[in-house]
């Protein structure tokens, strides 16, 4: 998806999860001259480690506004991340795996609207990836091209021909891919967090899909991940 040129003053609300998409998108926006105000969303996942990291990639950015909105997902459970279920270790599989949380990004995306629209903003971006990731059915295009058309029938700016534009730049590119844009534009990848499941000791476990994804990419682009894992 395209992501057209922008006055400075034109401003984007970035879905900022902690995590290094999220983080490479955030950094994009801001190169295309958007003024960024960044949601973070409190979901009940397994570890905060995630929030804090969105809070550190959105001081070092300099983002605008940072918003951390807490919404307990845990009453539904349903994942890895929200239930009393072992996340798996044993690599990434062909199935949609127990680590997808039912709905989020739709749930997320329809906040992030929200957001925007208070904001008086037209612009949205999102970090997710259809190449190399988990398989969740909610990072698909179609899933964000369809969901850009129902926040258009269902807001006002978007019945008054304002429609709100959903931007998701590292939709079609690898991991390894979004490893060589972090480093070009100068981000640490220390700043994020991927990790489903952090060992006590505060270090990436490794073994996750999320952890195993993230390390492939950057071993393919040959970058260097200044994450700390234990395995």
């Amino acid at each position: 998806m395209q992501v057209p040129q922008s006055k400075p003053e034109c401003v984007a609300i970035v879905l900022l999860s902690g995590g290094l998409d999220s983080m490479v998108t955030a950094a994009l926006a801001q190169e295309q001259g958007f003024c960024l105000h960044a949601l973070t969303i409190n979901y009940g996942q397994r570890h905060v480690r995630e929030i804090e990291a969105a809070r550190q990639i959105a001081h070092r950015l300099g983002v605008v506004r940072h918003s951390i909105m807490d919404l307990d997902l845990r009453v539904f459970g349903g994942s890895a991340l929200t239930d009393d279920f072992d996340v798996p270790k044993e690599g990434v599989g062909d199935d949609i795996p127990i680590t997808y949380v039912p709905a989020r990004n739709l749930v997320f995306l329809s906040l992030t609207v929200a957001c925007a629209e208070a904001s008086g903003s037209q612009d949205i971006f999102i970090g997710v990836n259809a190449l190399d990731y988990s398989g969740y059915p909610d990072c698909r295009p179609e899933f964000i091209e369809s969901f850009a058309q129902t926040a258009r029938l269902g807001t006002k700016i978007g019945v008054e021909d304002q429609p709100i534009n959903i931007h998701a730049p590292l939709q079609q590119l690898s991991k390894a891919d979004i490893a060589r844009e972090c480093k070009r534009l100068g981000l640490d990848p220390a700043w994020s967090w991927s990790c489903y499941d952090p060992t006590e000791e505060g270090l990436a476990c490794g073994r996750c899909d999320s952890c195993r994804l993230r390390k492939h990419g950057f071993a393919e682009a040959e970058v260097i991940d200044t994450t700390q894992y234990a395995s």
